[in-house]
C-alpha cells in the first residue's frame, strides 16, 4: 500500500489507484492505473454518473510527465458510458481531460511553458510536436474559459484590430479596461466579426456597458451604436494625433514635390530630411532637430503652419475638459480656413468625431491598454515564428493575456 501511494504521489494523480509499474520495450515507465471508486462511471464531457455501455476498445495509454529523463505513461481500461445529454462517450478518468492523450499535469505544464517561451522550446523540452503544443494550448484554454465567464461584469471595454500575419490577416480583440485582460478575440476585422462578440455577450449585458474605447474605425462605431445603447464611445487620442501627423506628412510631401519639380534640389533634400523633426513631439527633439524648426518657419510657411496645427491639436487633447473643448473649437476654426487641403479634411473628420473626443476627455479613457495587449499578441506571434491558424494564436493569447494560464503541476498557485 505504501508503494502504491508513493507512485500516485510521484505520478501526480488523484482519485486514482496505481495497480502496478513496469518498463515497456522502449524503456519507458508504464504505470497501470484505474479510477478510484468515486471517479468511476462518469461521462467524459459533463462528468455526471452514467450507466455503462461497453468495454470500449480495450486498454489505452496517456503520456505523463517524464520521470527524470525517462518517458512515463499511464495505462488503463477505457470503457464507454451512455450519457443522457452526450450519448455514448468514453468514461471520464481523473488524470486526463476528455479526448486527450496526455495527463492533466502534462497538459498544464505544456500550457504554462507555451506562455513563457517559444513553441519550439516547449516541443523540444516536452518531446512533442509543434502542432501537439497548439492542440494542448487550445484544450487547456477551452477548459479554463468554461470555469468562469470572462464576459461577466464588463463595464469599460476597448475594441481594436491587429494584423497577425502577412497578407491582410487580422484579428478583432476586446479588452476589459478594468482588469486589463483580453476577454475575446476572433479572426477578421469587420462588422460581422464584431457582432459575433455582442451576440455572445447578449443584449442584457451589452446594455450594461458604459464606455467603449476605439480608434475611430467606422465598422466599430456602427456596431457599438447598434448593440450598446447606453455606452459612450471614446475616441483614442493617440489615433487623433496620428490623423494630424498623417495630414502634416501629406503637406510635407506636396511641398517637397513642388520644390523638386521647380528645380529647388537643396530645398527638396532639406524637406525630405525634416520629416522626423516634424513628427516627433517638441520635448523629444534632439538639439539638431530642434534647430531645424526655425529654418522651416523661415523658408516654408505652409509647412510650418501645418506643424503648428498638429501641435495645437495634440496639446488640446491634454487639457481638462472645458479648456480642451474651447481650444478644439478654436482649432477647428483655424483648420477650416488654413488653406491646407489635408487639414481642411481633417477638420471635417474631427468635427464628425467630436462627441467621441469629448467622451474621451470627460472620462479619461484611451485605447492604451488595448494597444498594450496588441503589442503582447505580436510578441507571442513573433516568439512562435508565426502560427498556421489564427485559432492557435487566439488560444495562446487568451491563455497568456486572459488570466487563464494554469500553475505548474504541484504548485498551489
Amino acid at each position: 500500500m505504501r508503494s502504491a501511494r508513493l507512485w500516485a504521489r510521484l505520478l501526480g494523480v488523484e482519485g486514482t489507484v496505481v495497480e502496478g509499474v513496469d518498463f515497456d520495450e522502449q524503456g519507458a515507465v508504464v504505470a497501470g492505473v484505474r479510477p478510484g471508486f468515486r471517479e468511476r462511471g462518469r461521462c467524459g464531457v459533463c462528468r455526471r454518473r452514467c450507466p455503462g455501455y461497453d468495454e470500449g476498445e480495450g486498454r489505452r495509454r496517456w503520456r505523463a510527465l517524464d520521470l527524470g529523463t525517462t518517458r512515463c505513461y499511464l495505462e488503463a481500461e477505457a470503457p464507454r458510458v451512455c450519457c443522457r445529454r452526450h450519448g455514448v462517450v468514453v468514461a471520464a478518468v481523473p488524470w486526463a481531460r476528455h479526448d486527450a492523450r496526455f495527463t492533466r499535469g502534462f497538459d498544464d505544464q505544456v500550457a504554462w511553458l507555451a506562455c513563457q517561451c517559444s513553441k519550439r522550446a516547449v516541443s523540444e523540452l516536452m518531446r512533442v510536436s509543434w502542432r501537439t503544443v497548439g492542440r494542448i494550448v487550445a484544450r487547456v484554454a477551452a477548459e479554463l474559459r468554461g470555469r468562469y465567464d470572462p464576459l461577466a461584469y464588463l463595464r469599460r471595454i476597448g475594441i481594436d484590430e491587429i494584423s497577425h500575419r502577412r497578407g491582410q490577416r487580422y484579428l478583432t480583440v476586446v479588452v476589459d479596461h478594468d482588469s486589463g485582460l483580453l476577454v475575446w478575440a476572433a479572426p477578421g476585422r469587420d462588422k460581422k466579426t464584431l457582432r459575433l462578440f455582442f451576440d455572445l455577450l447578449g443584449a442584457e449585458r451589452s446594455a450594461t456597458i458604459e464606455l467603449v474605447s476605439a480608434d475611430g474605425a467606422a465598422w466599430i462605431e456602427e456596431v457599438v451604436s447598434e448593440r450598446c445603447p447606453n455606452a459612450a464611445l471614446c475616441l483614442d487620442p493617440f489615433h487623433v494625433v496620428q490623423w494630424a501627423s498623417a495630414a502634416l506628412d501629406e503637406v510635407r510631401r506636396e511641398v517637397w514635390n513642388t520644390a523638386r519639380r521647380t528645380g529647388q534640389t537643396a530645398e527638396a533634400r532639406s524637406l525630405k530630411g525634416a520629416r522626423f523633426c516634424l513628427w516627433r513631439n517638441p520635448e523629444d527633439l534632439s538639439g539638431r532637430q530642434r534647430s531645424r524648426l526655425p529654418q522651416i518657419a523661415q523658408t516654408n510657411e505652409p509647412l510650418y503652419r501645418a506643424y503648428l496645427l498638429k501641435e495645437q491639436l495634440r496639446q488640446a487633447l491634454k487639457l481638462p475638459l472645458p479648456e480642451a473643448l474651447a481650444l478644439l473649437d478654436a482649432w477647428l476654426a483655424w483648420a477650416r480656413r488654413c488653406r491646407l487641403e489635408p487639414f481642411v479634411k481633417l477638420a471635417q473628420q474631427i468635427a464628425a468625431h467630436l462627441p467621441g473626443i469629448e467622451a474621451t476627455l470627460r472620462h479619461g479613457l484611451s485605447n492604451a491598454r488595448t494597444e498594450s495587449v496588441n503589442t503582447r499578441i505580436r510578441l507571442i506571434a513573433r516568439r512562435a515564428f508565426g502560427f498556421h491558424s489564427p485559432e492557435a494564436l487566439i488560444a495562446l493569447a487568451l491563455l497568456s493575456l486572459g488570466g487563464l494560464c494554469p500553475p505548474l503541476p504541484g504548485r498551489l498557485s
